[in-house]
């Protein structure tokens, strides 16, 4: 006890030369408010010190009992030292949906993504014209692949793409595809002109203009259920982000900075998709590994021809079945080969609290940096069949109100 009636440490530097709160620090209870603020003090006019750094200048001149955890539970409540940590919430992998996992025709369920722009020579004389083109890539749950050029992205050069897709793959049931302004419009213009043809369609001047748009009227009546994913969340579109990065490797290495046309890049484009299509869906275990190409015509596109059969004779309903149980034995590959590896989750194995109404969050936002994330608080969740929040929640900000995936959410610590 000091002569001014303060209790401080009196230990073995008392010879020390050094300076007297240094040698004597005053002691102070790790619940008093005082300690909580001098730590939280020392913590900021240090310029957002660490753990150690901030325990050891808060004992140059105080001697709190039990420091070190105040300094670590100030130091993790601060919200600026939060923001550049950069944590934000994860949740246990999602089960695979049933697209996925049940057998069905190729590109019956698919994602829809863009790639590019890619440059397009548009005339060959001595100083040639230079545009952009795009790449629509279509990848069926099954993992096949097909890739149209694009010339624009307006939504009408989208519907002339998606309506080569039908014509050469088949209608598909659902479409699956990110917030991309072009597809937004794409689905817009298809419900319009549904809900023209239904409600319009013996007036002659409605009847007049659909005639001249008749590509968009077709399309709107092929009954495609078109699914968004949540904003801000490309993972929840892996599959088709991986056929991205798979075809922008084949084509850097193929075409590298070579100037080609419309017609030669088509050509290159077909050329990737048959060489991505025989590629194995799962480890090697014979000489035949099971291809996406197997679902669309038997064989992979890189194998030899076989000889010709028209001039052979054979019973055409044995021909049949045998064909029948050639297509059987793919799917029974599928299930045995294919679909038992897709049953391990390689990340977020555990799963974690669900986020709740009333939460204060930052948004996690890629053009910002972490100190500008916007503040909010959580207004409405969204569950799995698992009762696990995972997918999207609705947060009410100072600008309005945003919904966003757990991936792009930090939950404030206090």
């Amino acid at each position: 006890m000091d002569e001014s009636g303060v209790l401080r440490v009196g230990g073995r530097i008392k010879h020390a030369d050094i300076n007297y709160n240094i040698k004597f620090p005053i002691k102070l209870p790790k619940d008093a408010k005082i300690s909580l603020l001098i730590v939280r003090h020392t913590h900021e006019i240090n310029m957002h010190a660490g753990v150690e750094a901030t325990f050891a200048l808060v004992r140059q001149q105080f001697w709190i009992l039990g420091c070190r955890n105040l300094v670590r539970k100030v130091i993790f409540g601060c919200k600026t030292c939060f923001l550049q940590r950069r944590a934000t919430s994860t949740q246990l992998t999602v089960n695979l949906p049933s697209a996925r996992v049940q057998p069905s025709r190729c590109f019956l369920h698919c994602g829809l993504d863009y790639a590019g722009p890619v440059r397009i020579n548009y005339s060959k004389t001595r100083n040639p014209k230079i545009g952009k083109a795009w790449v629509a890539i279509f990848v069926c749950m099954s993992k096949a692949l097909h890739i149209e050029l694009v010339s624009d992205l307006t939504t009408d050069a989208f519907l002339a793409s998606f309506r080569r897709f039908i014509a050469r793959r088949g209608k598909p049931s659902d479409l699956h595809s990110d917030n991309g302004t072009t597809f937004h419009g794409a689905k817009r213009a298809l419900n319009e002109l549904q809900r023209l043809s239904i409600f319009h369609e013996d007036r002659a001047e409605v009847a007049q203009s659909l005639a001249k748009i008749n590509l968009k009227k077709s399309l709107a009546n092929e009954g495609v259920n078109w699914h968004f994913i949540p904003p801000s969340a490309p993972r929840f579109g892996g599959l088709w982000e991986t056929g991205v990065r798979s075809m922008k490797l084949h084509l850097r290495r193929v075409i590298g900075d070579s100037l080609l046309t419309f017609e030669e890049y088509s050509t290159v484009l077909c050329q990737i998709e048959a060489i991505f299509n025989s590629r194995p869906l799962c480890s090697i275990s014979d000489t035949d590994p099971l291809t996406p190409v197997h679902f669309l015509i038997g064989e992979p596109y890189t194998c030899m021809p076989e000889p010709s059969a028209l001039t052979t004779t054979f019973n055409l309903k044995q021909h049949w079945r045998h064909l029948q149980a050639m297509v059987q034995g793919f799917w029974k590959r599928w299930h045995s080969e294919y679909l038992t590896s897709l049953q391990q989750r390689n990340k977020w194995q555990q799963s974690t609290t669900n986020l709740e109404i009333g939460k204060l969050v930052v948004l996690k936002e890629p053009n910002l940096p972490p100190s500008k994330w916007i503040l909010g608080r959580i207004v409405e969740v969204h569950k799995g069949d698992d009762d696990l929040v995972r997918v999207v929640v609705t947060i009410k900000t100072s600008k309005g109100e945003y919904k966003r995936p757990i991936s792009k959410v930090a939950t404030l610590p206090f």
